[in-house]
């Protein structure tokens, strides 16, 4: 995997001194080292992608579907070496990093029909013999910002539309996650015979470039997805400037279990919510409201099962919990967890760093005797952490879900499905899972979260909408009368 700046089709150096040290968040060890991108190697991946979306604009509709139906084979090829480095560079399990994989190959296949979707509407005017054509057209260029947990991923749900869309790219990927989240895609679309300068990648750090890259005249669009508190400075910076922001921010989720649920599948789901990749996902379930009639069932299955998960050495194919991406967040885990129980929060099971020489191994806790005003209520645990909260009635319950200033995914177990759907109708979240799991995405369906979980939608119809935009001719045939 390279370590290098991707810009103009060429992999060169960094043109600032500063060095980017990728490390291994397991064991600490150096992955890789970056000089970083300075402001003006931004400019020129900006000005590059400009230049070489003219010649996308010229290359067949069909030819292009075919670059990304090349990029498939090459990931499905590289999977074992894709693997590797997903668990080296974030501490991900094998079971997380064939998942990721997954799903970046469900998302290029779905890109790959966008070149053939750039339709058009011919639509009738008040005017006699006058003409109106409606042309869809890509925005120009974007700039995409990717987060740590889901890099390769959730840097590609934004890239590959964009590019399948007719758009130029300049991908900057998060300074913990710079191969996964960003060299690993060029190289994936450079192998696939994608025009060179289309996609660039500048790897660097915030204070090295500060907001250049949203500033630049050049994007039109600004899609980021990381913290709610990022994304507000982004998309600030973004409007001011008059490009689009697109945000998928954090998240508070709720899994809601009613007295009717199969406990079964609810503490699986429960668990696999909460501490798939330690936690560490914009979808998961902070919060687990039990209904009080199987409150104290659900708990003991619930603790026993997130007890027995294993956590260590994220090459070890039995691991199920790897460490947190570094030592600065699995810091501000356990102040979160210290805070909830001095404000009242009773540990059901303490977990934390059990081992001071691998501060980054995080084991589960489940917290119980919650309030909706606790910190641990309102704030996101980006870990392996859980408030676990009894309810009365289905009203208390859509309360307690609502009372967030997120709203980006929710579950409802319950064998009654109508009854699931309508008290999903109630909570104020872009996606809600019938006996399912919070942690749910999938290439076609409009993805995106409410409140201060993010602005606009992704995947299939939406994404497209969010890279293209529409432009009006019209064509008079006949002689056009005017009042003077």
């Amino acid at each position: 995997m390279r370590s290098d700046q991707f810009i103009a089709g060429e992999w060169r150096t960094g043109s600032m001194d500063k060095v980017l040290v990728d490390r291994n968040p397991f064991d600490g060890s150096t992955i890789a080292e970056f000089n970083c991108a300075s402001v003006e190697d931004v400019d020129e991946a900006y000005r590059a992608a400009e230049r070489a979306k003219s010649e996308w604009d010229r290359v067949n509709p069909y030819a292009k579907r075919a670059v990304f139906e090349r990029a498939v084979r090459y990931v499905e090829d590289h999977t074992d070496q894709i693997v590797d480095i997903i668990i080296d560079e974030l501490g991900g399990t094998r079971l997380k990093a064939h998942f990721e994989i997954g799903l970046v190959i469900d998302m290029l296949k779905e890109a790959a029909t966008f070149p053939l979707r750039m339709d058009g509407r011919i639509l009738p005017s008040p005017t006699d013999d006058k003409e109106n054509r409606v042309y869809r057209e890509p925005v120009g260029v974007v700039g995409v910002i990717s987060p740590f947990n889901f890099p390769f991923f959730l840097g590609m749900k934004s890239v590959a539309p964009a590019l399948g869309a007719g758009n130029g790219v300049v991908l900057k990927p998060h300074e913990d996650t710079p191969i996964v989240g960003g060299t690993l895609i060029a190289e994936v679309f450079e192998a696939a015979g994608l025009p060179a300068g289309l996609l660039n990648v500048v790897i660097t750090e915030i204070p090295a470039i500060g907001d250049a890259f949203v500033e630049h005249p050049v994007p039109r669009v600004i899609s980021f997805t990381g913290s709610a508190a990022v994304g507000r400075h982004v998309a600030e910076v973004a409007v001011r400037n008059f490009k689009k922001p697109i945000l998928e921010l954090g998240g508070n989720s709720a899994l809601i279990v009613l007295p009717d649920a199969d406990l079964e599948v609810a503490v699986n789901a429960a668990v696999f919510s909460r501490f798939t990749h330690q936690g560490q996902v914009c979808m998961s379930a902070n919060r687990v409201l039990v209904h009080r009639d199987v409150f104290d069932e659900f708990a003991s299955r619930y603790v026993a099962k997130a007890q027995s998960l294993p956590v260590g050495d994220p090459r070890d194919p039995d691991t199920i919990l790897g460490p947190l991406i570094n030592q600065r967040q699995a810091d501000r885990l356990a102040e979160q967890v210290e805070r909830g129980i001095a404000d009242g929060a009773r540990p059901l099971l303490r977990g934390g760093v059990l081992d001071p020489a691998n501060g980054t191994l995080f084991h589960p806790t489940v917290l119980t005797d919650v309030t909706p005003e606790m910190s641990v209520m309102q704030e996101e645990l980006f870990g392996p952490v859980v408030c676990l909260v009894p309810f009365d009635t289905e009203d208390e319950a859509v309360d307690i879900a609502n009372d967030t200033r997120f709203g980006l995914s929710g579950a409802i177990h319950t064998r009654n499905l109508d009854k699931g759907v309508e008290l999903a109708k109630r909570i104020h979240t872009g996606m809600v899972h019938i006996n399912d799991s919070t942690i749910a995405d999938e290439p076609i369906v409009p993805f995106g979260g409410e409140k201060q979980s993010g602005l606009g939608r992704m995947n299939g119809d939406w994404s497209l909408d969010e890279f293209t935009t529409l432009k009006w001719i019209s064509i008079h045939r006949g002689r056009a009368q005017f009042p003077y």
